[in-house]
């Protein structure tokens, strides 16, 4: 983590003194993903844990298009800043919760009971910055390593038939519940490292053949997580500036946060994301 973040900062001091960029690309495009997300909760009238599943429990769509945003800045002849964003935001109402589950923040526990409406909203985004250098290039083709940081924003909300009680009321599993209209729980996994490699290859003017590919896996106290990102594809030029891409990618994310007694989280959550299949974006450089 120290060694990926001390060689970020040299790329970042780098491109603070280049005077001119050789190369700006701007990428927006969307993809399908498929997607796994669960957290783990307590039923509250036999006090046992349970997984609750977001898209097979609470209706969240499984399958949806995802915008993402690229940016690419190459500057000083082998150098180059990548920072990539990918947004999966998803709503649904679930008309009759099957089992009840009690979650906790802080002091206060929050029980969702059965039967009743719940709407479940779960945010994520993924942000990546990235530094690349070119370690073989010629007229028509480039090699080269890449170290990045990649962040994970995670946000769960809960509305509906919903009660609130201090964890010192407790009676058993049990409490006296106070109802409450919505529970919001904000998460941020910290900077992850990962390193891979990245090519080009312009085989006909104007047309280029790009490919990439990305891993990281970390353990910390209470965050474990793994990411792999292979991505292959064709460019053609549409104009001076303008470019259009078909590509075909893999990309998973699998994210556990480990809930501690010092950091109370709403719950313990388990994120896969994962996305196997086409892309399509359309690119301007400047």
């Amino acid at each position: 983590m120290r060694a990926t973040s001390t060689l970020l900062l040299l790329a970042l001091a780098g491109f603070s003194q280049c005077a001119l960029a050789k190369d700006m690309t701007l990428r927006v495009g969307g993809f399908y993903s498929q997607s796994d997300s669960s957290i783990d909760v307590t039923d509250p009238v036999i006090g046992k844990d349970f997984r609750l599943d977001f898209e097979s429990d609470l209706q969240l769509a499984e399958n949806q298009f995802l915008p993402f945003l690229e940016f690419e800045y190459a500057f000083a002849d082998r150098h180059n800043l990548y920072f990539d964003w990918k947004r999966l935001h998803r709503s649904a109402e679930t008309n009759a919760v099957t089992r009840p589950f009690q979650v906790q923040i802080d002091d206060t526990v929050f029980v969702v009971t059965a039967g009743g409406k719940l709407n479940t909203t779960l945010n994520i985004d993924v942000l990546r910055l990235g530094y690349g250098y070119d370690l073989l290039q010629g007229s028509d083709y480039s090699l080269g390593i890449t170290l990045g940081l990649h962040t994970m924003f995670i946000e769960s909300v809960f509305e509906g038939a919903i009660g609130a009680c201090l964890a010192t009321e407790l009676d058993g599993d049990l409490c006296s519940q106070r109802p409450i209209p919505r529970i919001v729980e904000n998460n941020v996994t910290a900077p992850l490292p990962d390193i891979g490699l990245i090519g080009h290859y312009e085989f006909f003017p104007g047309w280029r053949f790009s490919a990439h590919g990305q891993y990281f896996a970390i353990k910390l106290d209470d965050l474990e997580g793994s990411l792999t990102d292979i991505r292959a594809g064709v460019s053609a030029d549409l104009g001076e500036s303008w470019s259009l891409s078909m590509a075909y990618n893999y990309f998973k994310v699998d994210v556990d946060v480990t809930q501690s007694a010092e950091n109370i989280k709403v719950a313990d959550y388990n994120i896969f994301y994962r996305f196997i299949g086409p892309m399509i974006s359309v690119s301007y450089r400047f």
